[in-house]
């Protein structure tokens, strides 16, 4: 292999393939405890020629596909051996003449070569009506600014630890994730709650008579930060959105230290803007953070990968 490729890990052998990448960060303990038994899924991106709306995609997942697990992807059959086989060889006949295993098979179904793929998992579990292990809120920003999201992001947790109420409800910790462009905040409940406690306290109402939680925080943090905040899920010019419709059963939310691209996602080697990263509240006091989030890359993240993701924990 060629010295840039090395450093290059995503072009392991010299075309864009994401999935060496993903195979590596999948090989930590803190990812794939954080993950446990849940199913991945792969959000494939990819071109449509001669429309205007830019690039389609298309989801692989356990619920319609064979399933595929973190510990699948980070395991030793995702190997030198197997790339080189993906460069010369087209999948179906790998699988025809017998050249590849389950493991092999699927992870190529899931993360085809020189496509540009977001890595997700089913956050709660496939199916409906599972129990909810993480409550999960997106900042989704719309127009406004990642520094805007940092301040809406730092608040919402400021305000969840101090919400009296909500706190005689559950017990959990706190994980943040840096998307590459905005942040998820993570509840991890130390005892699964049954769906109907997303219905009743987390699903957002703006009822008068009984607010959920999101719109009672929304209403906190705009007050706090000046910022035009809101719960839901519809995007709302110069608002941030509180979005939690991911907690529910066959919801996919982003793997940690996943791609991000930007949008549209016309060529693959020019796309990735940023790299998903978990962090700790004491960063996200740091106004400076935004600029240090954006100027990692897949490399400086492998080669740092057990720092951060100590955060998982």
């Amino acid at each position: 292999m060629k010295k840039g490729e090395i450093n290059n890990p995503i072009k392991p052998k010299g075309k864009f393939d994401v999935l060496q990448y993903y195979s590596k960060i999948s090989q930590n303990k803190h990812v794939q405890s954080f993950l446990k038994d849940k199913e991945i899924a792969s959000k494939i991106w990819i071109p449509q020629f001669g429309s205007s709306k830019g690039p389609g995609f298309f989801i692989r997942r356990g619920s319609k596909d064979p399933a595929l697990y973190i510990k699948n992807m980070g395991s030793k059959d995702i190997n030198d051996k197997f790339f080189d086989l993906r460069k010369s060889t087209p999948r179906e006949q790998a699988i025809e003449n017998k050249k590849i295993n389950k493991t092999q098979e699927r992870a190529w179904l899931y993360f085809p070569p020189n496509k540009c793929i977001d890595f997700f998992y089913a956050t709660n579990g496939e199916g409906q009506g599972q129990p909810i292990e993480k409550i999960f809120i997106d900042i989704d920003r719309e127009n406004l600014s990642s520094e805007q999201a940092r301040q809406v992001a730092l608040e919402l947790i400021r305000t969840i630890k101090s919400d009296k109420e909500f706190n005689k409800l559950v017990s959990y910790k706190i994980i943040i994730l840096w998307t590459g462009s905005s942040f998820h905040i993570y509840l991890i409940l130390k005892s699964p709650q049954e769906h109907e406690f997303y219905t009743d306290y987390i699903s957002y109402s703006k009822n008068e008579e009984q607010p959920s939680f999101i719109s009672r925080w929304a209403k906190i943090i705009q007050q706090k930060t000046k910022i035009k905040v809101s719960g839901g899920h519809e995007k709302i010019r110069d608002t941030i959105i509180l979005d939690p419709s991911g907690t529910p059963s066959g919801k996919l939310a982003r793997v940690p230290f996943s791609l991000h691209y930007k949008k549209p996602a016309i060529k693959a080697e020019c796309s990735i803007d940023g790299v998903c990263v978990p962090i700790n509240e004491a960063m996200l006091e740091d106004k400076n953070l935004i600029k240090k989030l954006k100027a990692l890359t897949p490399k400086k993240v492998l080669d740092e990968i057990d720092g951060w993701a100590g955060n998982l924990k």
